[in-house]
């Protein structure tokens, strides 16, 4: 990355932040996304045009380039492995865990049909009676149909690498993160029921939170609060500069002919290629025991995070990582196999109650915190 930005001004790289999500205009001020759409809620090519391209930090860019990578490497490598694992959900038998598990009571499937049913059906109504949503009928059947083709996969790279993948946007997000909640259940004993009525409870606050947050603070996930307040909404904007990219602009005039960034399409190629480099080190320097344990998945896919995500963040998650699954895994293991993940649940937990701490003792008294 430096490399990209300093010596070689990649993409003009120097004109812009060398981390960020925002979307920029070619003399490096922020895009004005409002000006370029019209009253249908498309894209107003006149005025794009007059605008000029769209522009990302190198970064960002960089960030797809791996993406795409993954994508190929991935669809290459792992389709074996992503087949055997779909046949053997279907016919694998239990182990000792969910036999033991059988003994408690399960939640009704008809449960999970009256919560899809009238989802999906207010789904569809909206993308009928409200043309605002611009998706049509049969576009949100194939974005479920997506959902389902990749969730899979996708979570047997998530499960195995913890590391996220380039069609996190419709999969991950929400699909993995509820399966995370349901596994819950399956793993503590006795809570499968209770565990499903939680994550409705929670689903429930978490849209009223949300719905009042966005009536009652001022000038909340825009540009104009300063970057250190609490509500700048980092990951929503990554996902709605991510819109205007795939959505509202479009591919073509970002990674394709009529865009600036046609170039990264090439990461498709070093995403076939990688493992062919891997094995030849390996048969070059075959006593180098690391060299086989190179995960091309999380070195590519390891920037899916970021932005929003910053270097504060890969850096803390290295050190605990280093700590914990390397020394003492190595040299206290017995207290490892016990407290580890509890201690990992724990560190989860202290975050979101410092979050509550502080809001109630510092943001609320107008005070901040100055590093």
């Amino acid at each position: 990355m430096p490399i990209a930005y300093w010596g070689f001004n990649l993409y003009n790289a120097k004109t812009f932040p060398i981390f960020s999500s925002h979307l920029f205009m070619s003399n490096g001020t922020k895009y004005d996304i409002p000006s370029i759409v019209n009253s249908q809620f498309e894209l107003d090519k006149d005025a794009y045009n007059q605008h000029g391209k769209v522009n990302l930090s190198i970064f960002f860019a960089l960030t797809y380039g791996f993406s795409f990578a993954t994508i190929t490497h991935v669809s290459l490598f792992y389709v074996k492995e992503i087949y055997h694992r779909f046949k053997a959900s279907l016919k694998e038998k239990p182990d000792i865990h969910t036999k033991l598990m059988e003994k408690y009571d399960d939640i009704p499937a008809w449960w999970f049909y009256s919560l899809m049913a009238p989802s999906g059906t207010a789904s569809l109504l909206c993308t009928v009676l409200k043309p605002e949503v611009q998706l049509p009928w049969w576009g949100l059947i194939f974005a479920c149909g997506m959902a389902f083709l990749f969730t899979l996969p996708i979570s047997i790279i998530t499960a195995t690498t913890n590391q996220a993948n380039p069609p996190k946007c419709i999969v991950q997000t929400p699909g993995l993160n509820v399966i995370t909640e349901y596994a819950m259940g399956l793993i503590m004993p006795g809570y499968p029921i209770a565990n499903f009525v939680g994550t409705i409870v929670a689903s429930t606050v978490n849209v009223g939170t949300t719905w009042w947050l966005l009536g009652s603070i001022k000038d909340i996930c825009l540009d104009s609060l300063p970057p250190d307040s609490p509500w700048t909404c980092p990951t929503d904007r990554v996902f709605f500069d991510a819109s205007v990219i795939w959505g509202l602009v479009g591919p073509r005039r970002i990674f394709g002919s009529a865009g600036s960034y046609s170039a990264l399409n090439w990461f498709f190629l070093i995403g076939a290629a990688g493992p062919v480099i891997v094995y030849a080190l390996h048969r070059m320097f075959p006593n180098q025991r690391w060299i086989p344990l190179i995960n091309l998945p999380v070195l590519l896919g390891a920037t899916a995070s970021m932005p929003p995500a910053t270097a504060v963040n890969y850096n803390s998650w290295l050190l605990i990582g280093i700590i914990f699954n390397f020394f003492v895994f190595r040299y206290r293991k017995k207290w490892w196999t016990r407290y580890n993940y509890i201690l990992s649940a724990a560190l989860d937990a202290g975050v979101a109650f410092m979050g509550v701490v502080l809001y109630f003792s510092l943001t609320m008294e107008n005070k901040r915190i100055d590093w």
